[in-house]
């Protein structure tokens, strides 16, 4: 076996192993040559080679966000590491492990006009938990211009005490570093940042290995729930009238069933969940806009909490959070064991556990459950408003609402689903969709910038169908998230291409003049075909109600390559058809 020359490049390349730090993604370059070498020549390692930085950063996103496991990204020096910060805000947000290790030159080549340069110590700013800039190695002094040897030390003894002596510091330190940013991720669950200088020859190799570094376990530091502080929120739980929970973008298995049971149970409880929330029960709350938006302001103040409990990432509901900061509650409470965010301007505490130690510590101190009516009126709008919303889907011409509907109810069971931002995972909300089904969307920063690409990343180490609905501005910005050579067979995309960015259609505006059609909804005539041509998807199309059911009846079944279907609908009415459902079902 082979191994980069470099020490340092040998000693990120174990402690990666060490750390059980599987999954490296690799964008083409020069100066991260001697890491490349290091992983792709060592099998304990899945590597993946993503030509486009931002891409495969979002890759390596979905590849974390499935395996919760920190993923490696691995870029050259200069602009290339830039190129990953939508997808390292992406991580912050929304609690995804990521370790970028960005190859650098050493200090003396930096801001004097060499090439693939830019200052990136710290570039990543407040978006990572962690970063370090490495220490380069001292070098042979073999490979040393005879000048430069001169300069060291005269005496060789000295020279080679001092050479030992420095590189067993560099090496500590560097080992260290590397191991505290990569616990960081894993334990926090987030990006972190490690900057990697390499110095010229970059390619040589060696039969065995010069280094040895030692894992270092670093603890994370426990906090134990205080019984004290528990009983006061079951007390102040009890004494409360109205309680709402929210929860946010979560994983299937936040909470224990038997917590999601007890919650149901209570009257004076309601809990919404949003699609992206994972969380289901015959008692819950779904839909939320389906169910605030045509309150009146009677229903409204009925509505409004005394305690607000959340937990879970952030909230997709614009209207929520419109109500939650006029219908303010007494308390608000987030649950959470990094970071709360007092999203509603009332934020009153952060329990800094993760909900479901929470929940078992709290639970059983609720010894009896309050008599009220909060949670039955709200139960029999709700069957109201699903019943409207039947029967809205009988009244109208075919549309992105319709659309939707079809394809959302025509989604395999056991899928997972990743949905598009903007409008997509908007109207996504409005529908019920099968327990059985996981969704995901990146919704830490709700930016469309790679959605496909998260999409691919999450279809590569599931055995579970992955299928990606998304608009068509979405679709087209990430277009580049399709040169991949892992994406597996039975992936599929859905577009819903609707012409031009359809959500500022709904928004306040002067809509239908050339200004808004050009910078804000961005019309086009654009089509998937020739991407999907290119780069190896079946493709199929619909453009009516009748072309999509048909469409439908094969697109998920197993085929010899991954399958594109895009649904054309009618750009100007779309936004009527949804403003009127609001009306429809009120």
């Amino acid at each position: 076996m082979s191994y980069p020359k470099i020490p340092l490049a040998q000693t990120v390349v174990e402690l990666c192993k060490l750390q059980n730090v599987r999954h490296i993604v690799i964008s083409p370059g020069s100066r991260n040559a001697p890491l490349t070498i290091g992983f792709t020549f060592d099998d304990f390692f899945q590597c993946y080679s993503i030509v486009d930085e931002r891409c495969a950063a979002f890759f390596a996103l979905g590849i974390a966000q499935q395996t919760k496991t920190p993923v490696a990204l691995v870029c050259t020096s200069g602009s290339a590491m830039l190129n990953y910060y939508p997808a390292i805000a992406e991580a912050f947000y929304s609690k995804i492990p990521m370790i970028v290790l960005s190859a650098d030159r050493p200090k003396h080549l930096l801001e004097i006009g060499d090439g693939q340069t830019i200052m990136q110590k710290d570039v990543y700013g407040k978006h990572v938990l962690f970063s370090t800039n490495l220490k380069l190695d001292i070098k042979d002094e073999n490979n040393l211009p005879e000048e430069e040897t001169i300069q060291l030390l005269k005496n060789l003894e000295q020279r080679v005490e001092r050479f030992l002596g420095i590189q067993k510091d560099i090496q500590e330190y560097n080992e260290f570093e590397l191991q505290r940013a990569i616990s960081i991720a894993s334990q926090k669950m987030g990006p972190v940042h490690i900057n990697v200088p390499f110095d010229e020859p970059l390619y040589d190799l060696v039969p065995e290995l010069t280094i040895r570094p030692k894992l270092v376990n670093i603890e994370p530091k426990v906090s134990k729930i205080d019984d004290f502080q528990v009983k006061n929120y079951a007390e102040r739980w009890l004494n409360s009238e109205k309680k709402m929970v929210l929860v946010g973008v979560s994983y299937a298995d936040t909470i224990d069933q038997e917590y999601l049971n007890d919650l149901a149970q209570e009257d004076s409880v309601v809990v919404f969940t949003e699609t992206t929330s994972n969380l289901h029960h015959p008692q819950f709350f779904p839909g939320i806009d389906k169910l605030i938006s045509p309150l009146n302001e009677e229903e409204l103040k009925q509505l409004q909490p005394d305690l607000l409990i959340t937990f879970g990432g952030l909230i997709v509901s614009k209207r929520i959070k419109s109500f939650l900061r006029k219908y303010k509650p007494k308390e608000h409470w987030h649950i959470d064991p990094y970071r709360a965010y007092d999203t509603f301007f009332c934020l009153t505490a952060h329990i800094p556990f993760a909900p479901n130690e929470f929940f078992k510590s709290f639970m059983p101190k609720l010894t009896h459950h309050k008599k009220s009516d909060y949670k039955n009126y709200f139960l029999q709008l709700r069957q109201t408003r699903r019943i409207k919303h039947a029967e809205y889907l009988q009244t109208i011409p075919f549309s992105d609402f319709k659309a939707y509907d079809k394809v959302l109810n025509a989604i395999p069971s056991k899928a997972i689903l990743q949905v598009g931002n903007s409008a997509a995972v908007r109207y996504t909300q409005l529908f019920q969709i099968s327990k059985t089904i996981d969704v995901y969307c990146n919704r830490g920063t709700s930016g469309i910038d790679g959605s496909t690409s998260t999409a691919i990343g999450c279809a590569v180490v599931h055995k579970r169908q992955t299928i990606f609905l998304t608009g068509d501005l979405s679709f087209f910005y990430d277009s580049n998230g399709l040169w991949n050579n892992y994406i597996p067979k039975n992936f599929r995309i859905i577009v819903i291409n609707n012409q031009g960015g359809g959500i500022f259609r709904i928004l306040p505006g002067h809509k239908n003049t050339e200004n808004f059609d050009t910078f804000f909804e961005t019309k086009h005539h654009l089509n998937a075909k020739p991407i999907c041509d290119l780069f190896g998807f079946s493709y199929d199309s619909a453009r009516d109600e009748k072309s999509l059911d048909k469409a439908l009846v094969s697109f998920f079944k197993s085929a010899s390559k991954p399958k594109l279907l895009e649904i054309f609908t009618p750009r100007l009415s779309n936004d009527d058809i949804l403003l009127d459902y609001f009306k429809f079902i009120k």
